[in-house]
């Protein structure tokens, strides 16, 4: 049976703007450019190729990816960085916007891009970029060459890297449970989409024509299984700790991310899944956190945990089709409750873990992956009954009777001072192909998330994603904060050293 949240929806209702209607764009095929921008890494500052662009089925606009290219950002700027960096994430949502209803124009007279939309943008881009450089010369030294970051190019899709064989040589195994190389054991002459979707949509486009793509599908019984996974050594810290806080059957849905873009609405342009603490929204405070309501069974884990929402591309629109986060922000389809959410703390594979601190804050995985490349991807896709296939750049075609899972296995070791970072990543790190932390790190519980959905056989959903990034799996991504109280935090450490399972 197909699970939708179609109950409590005042949180998407509350950011409706009703006098907005969904931008929907039209299907690829009978255009001969479909253009959408991106937030990645690359050349910047270059102009459009014209006679490459203007015969290819999708470009993207390719931007510095900012908060790469700043130094340590002082405490006292961060308020106003992580604000400027958000604008920035608005200002090419903007800009695909315009590809989208130009594409028409684009596709017959590609410079106009470059006059329209690019020009603009870098624009606005500069002046975002010197805010933040006056932000951070109030109360250190004004870094320079900011201004290299502004730079944004119009590129064909089949420039970006977006490599089907991208991955293709690591071992997630070493990083993450389940892990393993994408790509790996894929029929390379199967097409999903000779497989019927079931949902009325054109699995090669996706609702709108923003994605995600047939390409971005493979059976899971294509994939080859994993190789065995390493042996914990002599000392390993082999319990484990699981905490029940549901599958947000209450519908708490907001497209904010209070940690990449604090104290703005719309931070995250997708709309994200909460279970835990239910105070979670751009505003919320620590203090607000500490004394939010939780989901979770035992009221000592107030932590949040939230994720890009799952929906089916079936033409059905959600609550939020007028919304930010949804269909302003090219979210379309019903959004799935989880059949099943496990949220486990793991161990170290060579040694004791140490308590995390309250508020730690951990993104894992790249929402801009896409665009940015695969880096920092880190989740992983199976169907029940085949969890030893995974894959992390394609969604899995499950069997009937079998359903969609979704792992995050987050960071497991921190530098032991900072509860967040600059660019929200360099506080805390993968532990190394030996297990060990890296230098300065010690060994933390490791989260694991593995969330559950029915849906139906078949390439019909999508996650939530920025508008540029084409709902590509890759970007798939979770988040969490720490707000476990002292006491449930010991308990939770010295069960997982002492080697028991606990609940």
């Amino acid at each position: 049976m197909r699970r939708t949240s179609r109950k409590k929806r005042s949180t998407l209702a509350d950011r409706a703007i009703a006098a907005s209607a969904a931008l929907i764009l039209g299907g690829g095929g009978l255009v001969a450019v479909n253009v959408y921008a991106s937030a990645g890494e690359g050349p910047s500052g270059s102009p459009p190729t014209r006679t490459q662009n203007a015969g290819r089925q999708l470009s993207t606009i390719d931007c510095p990816e900012a908060v790469n290219g700043l130094p340590e950002v002082p405490d006292q700027a961060r308020g106003e960085v992580d604000r400027e960096l958000a604008a920035m994430d608005t200002q090419i949502t903007d800009a695909y916007r315009q590809f989208a209803d130009r594409k028409e124009q684009i596709a017959r007279d590609p410079g106009l891009a470059e006059n329209a939309v690019l020009g603009p943008l870098r624009g606005k881009r500069a002046a975002s970029l010197d805010r933040i450089g006056i932000a951070i010369g109030r109360v250190a030294e004004r870094p320079e060459g900011l201004e290299s970051l502004a730079g944004c190019s119009l590129r064909a899709d089949d420039d970006q890297g977006r490599d089907p064989n991208a991955g293709q040589g690591q071992d997630p195994g070493d990083q993450e449970p389940g892990g393993q190389d994408p790509g790996q054991g894929e029929d390379p002459g199967q097409d999903p989409g000779d497989q019927d979707p079931g949902q009325g949509e054109d699995p090669g486009q996706g609702r709108g024509g923003n994605g995600p793509e047939a390409a971005d599908f493979v059976d899971i019984r294509s994939v080859r299984p994993d190789a065995d996974r390493p042996r914990k050594r002599r000392g390993a810290s082999r319990g484990s700790f699981t905490t029940d806080c549901g599958r947000n059957e209450n519908g708490k849905f907001n497209p904010d991310n209070v940690i990449v873009a604090p104290g703005v609405s719309n931070g995250a342009h997708h709309m994200h899944d909460y279970v835990g603490n239910q105070a979670n929204d751009a505003f919320a405070s620590d203090d607000d956190l500490a004394d939010g309501a939780t989901t979770c069974r035992n009221q000592g884990d107030r932590s949040t945990y939230y994720w890009p929402v799952l929906r089916l591309q079936n033409g059905q629109d959600e609550d939020d089709v007028d919304a930010d986060g949804g269909g302003r922000d090219q979210n379309t389809g019903e959004i799935q409750t989880p059949s099943r959410v496990t949220l486990k703390f793991v161990g170290s594979p060579v040694g004791r873990v140490t308590a995390m601190p309250r508020f730690l804050r951990i993104i894992t995985g790249d929402a801009k992956a896409f665009t940015n490349g695969d880096a920092n991807a880190n989740a992983s896709w199976s169907c029940t009954g085949f969890e030893d296939r995974q894959v992390k750049d394609k969604y899995p075609i499950c069997p009937e009777g079998s359903q969609v899972v979704r792992t995050f296995a987050f960071q497991n070791c921190w530098d032991g001072q900072n509860t967040d970072s600059a660019n929200h990543r360099t506080h805390v790190a993968f532990a190394r192909d030996d297990g060990r932390c890296p230098s300065g790190f010690r060994a933390v519980p490791q989260l694991v998330q593995r969330i559950v959905y029915d849906v139906p056989p078949g390439p019909g959903f999508a996650v939530d994603s920025f508008p540029e990034q084409l709902h590509n799996p890759v970007t798939d991504h979770g988040d969490f904060i720490n707000v476990f109280d002292e006491r449930l935090m010991r308990n939770m450490v010295r069960c997982i050293n002492d080697g028991r399972r606990c609940r």
